[in-house]
C-alpha cells in the first residue's frame, strides 16, 4: 500500500483545477516528461510539492492565496516521481510532440486512492502512458535510442532524498459567516430588549407613572386656537346682507400672567369688560384631562387700533391674534332675518343660527412647545401641530335688497300711522315660490341686538299667530268651486244672520232675510252668512282637507328657525259652533307666511309651490349650490283659480266692496281683506289682527304680497290694505311689470 493510503485526510480544501505557470499544458496524445521538481511538481507523501511547503512554511495564508484555477496534480504510484534517467552523450532526447492545452477545470480534483491504482504499461517506443487496471495512467520516461553497435548504458539506481519535516499547520483564522451570526445575533437581542421595554412602559407602569409623563408633556405645549372666516349672507344679487371683517381677539395665558388685578384694570377700559370678570378668566386653572389652561379668550372682536394699543403694554402672558367681527352693513335691514351672532361667532337669532353649523366653518389649531420663564416662546425643532381652520359657507337668498328696503319702509311707517304693535309683509313670486321680501315691525338694529327687547327681535311673518279671518273665506270659495258645488253666477240666498252651536253669526254688511246675491258679491262685502252657507255644502272633512292643502296646520319650511305650525281642528274636534267660526277664518291658527303661501296656489292658476328664503348656498371654495327645488302640489284645475282669482276682483274694484283701498293704478288686483285676533299663549288678545292679501297684475300673477298689522281698532281693509298697495306699486315698478292691458269686468253684487 502506498504511503498516502495510511494517512488521515488532509484539513482544508483540495485544490482546484486550473492554469499555473509551473505546468505546462498537455493534450490526450502526449505528456511532457519529468525529470526534477522543476518539470513536473511530483507530490510528496503529504500530497504537497517543496515548493509549497516553502510557500506554506514562509506564510500560512499561502496555501489560502494559490491559484484557483490551478490544475489538480495527480499523485503517482507510491507517492514519489519516477527517478530521472542520465542521458547518454550521444543520445538526444525525443522531442515532446505539441499538445493543445486542456481548458481549466473548476471542480476539485478526485482522490485517488493507492489500493485503487494499477501500474500502467509503459510504452517503450514513444514513452507514453498506459492506462492500467484501475484507470490510473503513468507516466515513463522514454528509452534512448540505440546507436548502432553500441551497448545499452546502465543507469544509476536514482537516489532517495528524505522528505523534509512538514510544520504543524496554523491556526485557522476568524470566520467571516460565524462573525456574521453573531452580530445578527446582538442586533435582534438589542432590539428585543428596546421592544419589552416599549411594552413595560405602556402596559406594565403603573397609572400615576404615565399620568406624570402626560402632565409634563401638556405643561410644555400651548394651544392657540384659529377662529375659522365665517361665511356672509348675501341677497338675490349676491350683495352683503351680514358678512365678517378683520378686527382681533386679546387672550391671556394664565402661567404667565403677573398680578393679574393689576393688569385686569390696564385691559378693563380698553375691552369694555369688567375688571372682576377679567381677574377671574386670567386666573390659573387646571384643563379636565390633566395640565395647565395656557389659553383664555379675555375678549374677541376688537379694532385693530385698541389691539395695537394692548400689544404695545408688552403685558407678560397677554397677547392678540388675528380675528373677525360681524358687520351687517344695513344696520336693520332685514335684521328680523338675519338675526346676529355672539361674540364667539355663534349664531343666536334669525338665519345665523338656523344655519350657523354651515355659516361657522370649522376652527383650526396651533399647538406648539415652549420654554420656560423668560424662554417662554416657540422651541425651534419642538413639537409643532397646524390644524388649519376650514372657512363656513355663505348664504344666498332669495331676498332682495332694494326691494327689501322698500317694503320694510313703508311697513314701518304704515304701523306708525295705525298706532300698530306689531306688524309684517311678505312677498312671494308665485312661479318659484321665492320670498323677495320679507319684512317685521318693529325691526331693530342688528350691530346692537341687546339694546331691543327680545319680542322686538321676532320674525312676525313666520312666528306670530292669528285668525286669518275672511282671508280664509277665499279657500272655501275655491275648494266649492273645484268641487262643483258652486259656479262663478252662481247665486245665493243670505239673511242677516244665523246661528250655530248657539252662536249668531251675522254680516257687516247686513242683508234683509232672503236677499239674493252673487258668488262675486259675497267676497266683496264679505259676507260671513254666506260662506257658511256655502261651507254647509262642503261638509266639515272636505273644509279640513281643502285647508291642508292649502298649506295650513304644518310649517312652510321656508328656512326660518322657529316658525309656527299653526293648528287645525280636525273635523271629530268640532263643536257646534265650528260649523260656523271656522269657515269665516276663526278657531284656525294660522301665519302670515301659510295664507301668503295658499294665495299664491290660487295665483299659480291652482298648484302650491313652498315658499323658501334660501337660493344656494356658496362654498369658501368652488361654484355656488343651487338650493333643493321646493315641493309642489296641485290644488285646484288652472280654470277653478282663474275663476277665483276674478270673483276676488270684486274685493278691490266693486263699490262698497271691503278692500277698495289695495287699488293700484293700472293693473289689475285680486285679494281679499280679514280682520281676526292675535293669538298669545293660548289667548286671544282684544286688539284687532287686520290683513290684506293679493296678487298682481291679477289677469296674469306675478306677486303676492300678504300685510298684517296687529291694531287697537281698525279692519284689514283699513290699516292693511292701504299698505299693500303701496307696496305692490312698488314691486311692479322695481321689477318692470308692464301695467294690465285690459280693465276688469263690472261686477253685480245682486242678480
Amino acid at each position: 500500500m502506498s504511503p498516502r493510503a495510511e494517512e488521515p485526510p488532509r484539513r482544508g480544501q483540495p485544490p482546484r483545477r486550473g492554469a499555473s505557470r509551473d505546468v505546462p499544458p498537455e493534450d490526450e496524445g502526449a505528456r511532457r516528461g519529468f525529470g526534477g521538481i522543476g518539470e513536473a511538481r511530483a507530490y510528496t507523501p503529504r500530497g504537497r510539492t517543496v515548493a509549497e511547503r516553502d510557500q506554506r512554511t514562509r506564510s500560512p495564508r499561502a496555501g489560502r492565496t494559490t491559484d484557483p484555477f490551478r490544475p489538480a496534480l495527480q499523485v503517482l504510484d507510491g507517492g514519489k516521481p519516477a527517478p530521472p534517467r542520465k542521458r547518454q552523450p550521444a543520445e538526444e532526447p525525443e522531442a515532446a510532440p505539441q499538445r493543445t492545452p486542456e481548458p481549466p477545470r473548476r471542480g476539485p480534483a478526485k482522490k485517488v486512492t493507492a489500493a485503487k491504482r494499477e501500474p500502467a504499461t509503459r510504452d517503450k517506443q514513444n514513452g507514453r502512458v498506459r492506462a492500467g487496471a484501475g484507470g490510473t495512467r503513468t507516466r515513463m520516461a522514454p528509452e534512448p535510442r540505440r546507436v548502432a553497435g553500441s551497448r545499452p548504458a546502465k543507469s544509476a539506481p536514482p537516489r532517495r532524498r528524505p522528505a523534509p519535516a512538514v510544520p504543524a499547520e496554523p491556526p485557522r483564522l476568524a470566520n467571516s459567516a460565524r462573525r456574521l451570526r453573531l452580530g445578527t445575533v446582538l442586533a435582534l437581542a438589542l432590539f428585543a430588549t428596546i421592544g419589552v421595554r416599549l411594552v413595560v412602559l405602556q402596559v406594565v407602569e403603573s397609572p400615576e407613572s404615565l399620568q406624570r409623563l402626560l402632565r409634563q408633556r401638556q405643561d410644555r405645549l400651548t394651544e392657540v386656537l384659529l377662529p375659522a372666516p365665517r361665511g356672509s349672507i348675501l341677497d338675490s344679487g349676491g350683495e352683503v346682507l351680514a358678512h365678517s371683517v378683520e378686527a382681533r381677539y386679546i387672550y391671556a395665558d394664565p402661567e404667565l400672567v403677573q398680578k393679574p388685578a393689576e393688569v385686569a384694570a390696564k385691559l378693563s377700559p380698553l375691552l369694555g369688560v369688567a375688571p372682576s370678570k377679567l381677574t377671574q378668566l386670567m386666573a390659573r386653572k387646571q384643563r379636565p384631562g390633566g395640565g395647565a389652561v395656557r389659553f383664555v379668550y379675555l375678549a374677541r372682536g376688537v379694532d385693530v387700533a385698541v389691539a395695537d394699543r394692548i400689544a404695545a403694554m408688552n403685558l407678560p402672558g397677554i397677547r392678540e391674534d388675528r380675528d373677525e367681527r360681524r358687520d351687517v352693513p344695513g344696520a336693520d335691514l332685514a335684521a328680523n332675518l338675519i338675526g346676529f351672532t355672539g361674540e364667539d361667532h355663534t349664531g343666536l337669532e334669525g338665519l345665523e343660527a338656523r344655519y350657523d353649523e354651515l355659516l361657522r366653518g370649522t376652527d383650526g389649531k396651533r399647538v406648539y412647545e415652549t420654554g420656560r420663564g423668560q424662554l417662554d416662546k416657540e422651541i425651534p425643532g419642538g413639537y409643532h401641530k397646524l390644524t388649519p381652520a376650514s372657512p363656513g359657507t355663505s348664504l344666498q337668498l332669495t331676498i332682495d335688497r332694494d326691494l327689501q328696503f322698500e317694503v320694510q319702509r313703508i311697513l314701518g311707517e304704515r304701523m306708525e300711522d295705525v298706532d300698530a304693535t306689531v306688524g309684517g309683509a311678505v312677498v312671494l313670486d308665485v312661479k318659484t315660490g321665492e320670498v323677495l321680501a320679507q319684512a317685521s315691525y318693529p325691526a331693530y338694529d342688528a350691530q346692537k341686538p341687546f339694546d331691543y327687547k327680545p319680542v322686538n327681535r321676532e320674525d312676525v311673518v313666520t312666528s306670530v299667530i292669528t285668525d286669518p279671518g275672511s282671508t280664509h273665506k277665499a279657500f272655501i270659495f275655491g275648494a266649492a268651486l273645484q268641487e262643483g258645488l258652486v259656479r262663478p253666477d252662481s247665486v245665493l240666498t243670505i239673511g242677516p244672520a244665523l246661528e250655530r252651536g248657539g252662536y249668531t253669526f251675522s254680516d257687516t254688511h247686513r242683508q234683509k232675510k232672503g236677499t239674493k246675491m252673487t258668488m262675486a258679491g259675497l267676497l266683496a262685502y264679505s259676507s260671513n252668512v254666506g260662506t257658511i252657507l256655502i261651507a254647509d255644502k262642503l261638509g266639515k272633512q272636505r273644509v279640513y282637507e281643502y285647508q291642508q292643502k292649502f298649506g295650513l296646520g304644518r310649517a312652510t319650511g321656508e328656512g326660518m328657525p322657529g316658525e309656527a305650525e299653526g293648528k287645525l281642528l280636525p273635523p271629530d274636534e268640532w263643536s257646534g259652533s265650528a260649523a260656523g267660526s271656522i269657515p269665516i277664518g276663526h278657531s284656525v291658527d294660522a301665519t302670515l307666511i301659510q295664507m301668503a303661501a295658499g294665495y299664491a296656489t290660487i295665483a299659480n292658476n291652482g298648484t302650491y309651490v313652498q315658499p323658501h328664503l334660501i337660493k344656494a348656498t356658496i362654498p369658501y371654495q368652488g361654484p355656488a349650490v343651487p338650493a333643493p327645488a321646493p315641493a309642489t302640489h296641485q290644488v285646484l284645475r288652472p280654470e277653478v283659480a282663474a275663476q277665483l282669482r276674478l270673483l276676488m276682483e270684486a274685493v278691490v274694484d266693486s263699490k262698497g266692496g271691503t278692500g277698495t283701498q289695495a287699488r293700484v293704478d293700472g293693473w289689475r288686483i285680486a285679494g281679499k281683506t280679514g280682520t281676526g285676533k292675535r293669538l298669545i299663549d293660548g289667548q286671544y288678545t282684544k286688539h284687532n289682527a287686520g290683513s290684506f292679501i293679493g296678487m298682481a297684475p291679477a289677469d296674469n300673477p306675478r306677486y303676492v304680497i300678504a300685510v298684517f298689522a296687529d291694531v287697537p281698532t281698525g279692519t284689514g281693509g283699513d290699516v292693511a290694505a292701504p299698505a299693500f298697495a303701496e307696496m305692490m306699486r312698488t314691486t311692479l315698478l322695481h321689477y318692470k311689470v308692464p301695467p294690465s292691458g285690459t280693465n276688469p269686468p263690472k261686477f253685480k253684487i245682486f242678480p
